[in-house]
């Protein structure tokens, strides 16, 4: 069966539906109870919205249609920082690791969808790039054994989790400000079905700007490893079908390089991951 299913815009109407080989086939004309993923995903859905996908002819060309983020109505989108080994070092702060995952929201309009373009505001000049794997919640939990995380996954999708760097910078604590301005990031290009707990030991997650490769890692060698996140997470809020958990970047990023590489109007960025396709963002100037 397949397994992706993505949002997209066509002539001023926004569908949502399965992505094949051949195309976009759109389901919501069709399956009105679901009015976004969102809904499908509460729903447990998944299967039976694409098993509707069969001798089925595409609607769209993929080329043709403006992608928007796969969940574009999340109920919590929560991120996960510093959440790999180099990447700590990265702060040259001499402090080990942190014993629990360091978090921080995120605003459904700080993303914008698969070949859309990053926004850079005109207060600063120093947006900058972070590949990451992102998880779709499937059943809602609260305090959830890590033993049965995984279980409460319901898809995965890739995330350029695009930051405003010196605006993390403006208060003593908190770096809300710099990870949160409209459309600075990226969502998509779709969300794949997750079935397969595996995958993520074996799984790697890639960034290229330019074409240039800045960032790989395994997502084995995360601090806090994705079960590990869900059960932290859901101790203090419950997890509801539709909320995301951003998982974390490698090294690599452009504020930590020397000099510094942040993103120009004209840049394209590719963040990647095995199974999931590539999420592609050019960059211009609000």
């Amino acid at each position: 069966m397949n397994r992706r299913l993505a949002t997209w815009e066509a002539d001023g109407i926004t569908h949502w539906g399965a992505v094949v080989d051949a195309g976009l086939v759109a389901l919501s004309p069709d399956l009105p109870q679901w009015p976004t993923l969102r809904s499908v995903v509460e729903a447990g859905a998944e299967g039976e919205a694409l098993a509707e996908v069969e001798n089925r002819s595409t609607t769209h060309d993929p080329d043709s249609v403006v992608f928007l983020p796969p969940i574009p109505d999340p109920g919590k989108i929560i991120c996960v920082g510093v959440n790999f080994p180099d990447r700590n070092a990265e702060y040259r702060d001499g402090t080990d690791a942190p014993p629990n995952p360091s978090l921080f929201p995120r605003f459904p309009d700080s993303f914008t969808g698969h070949g859309r373009p990053l926004i850079r505001p005109p207060e600063s000049r120093e947006l900058d790039y972070e590949g990451e794997v992102a998880v779709v919640i499937g059943s809602a939990g609260r305090r959830i054994a890590e033993l049965d995380a995984l279980g409460h996954v319901a898809a995965l999708t890739l995330c350029n989790e695009g930051t405003i760097r010196d605006w993390t910078r403006h208060a003593k604590f908190n770096v809300t400000q710099g990870k949160n301005w409209e459309r600075s990031g990226s969502m998509g290009p779709w969300l794949t079905l997750f079935d397969d707990p595996g995958w993520i030991d074996g799984a790697e997650i890639a960034t290229r700007v330019n074409g240039e490769e800045r960032q790989r890692d395994r997502l084995s060698r995360m601090l806090f490893p994705i079960r590990r996140q869900i059960a932290y997470i859901s101790t203090f809020t419950t997890l509801r079908p539709g909320d995301i958990v951003v998982t974390g970047t490698p090294t690599g990023a452009g504020a930590r390089l020397d000099p510094p590489k942040f993103l120009e109007p004209g840049d394209v960025v590719e963040v990647e991951a095995s199974g999931l396709g590539v999420l592609r963002n050019t960059v211009a100037d609000e």
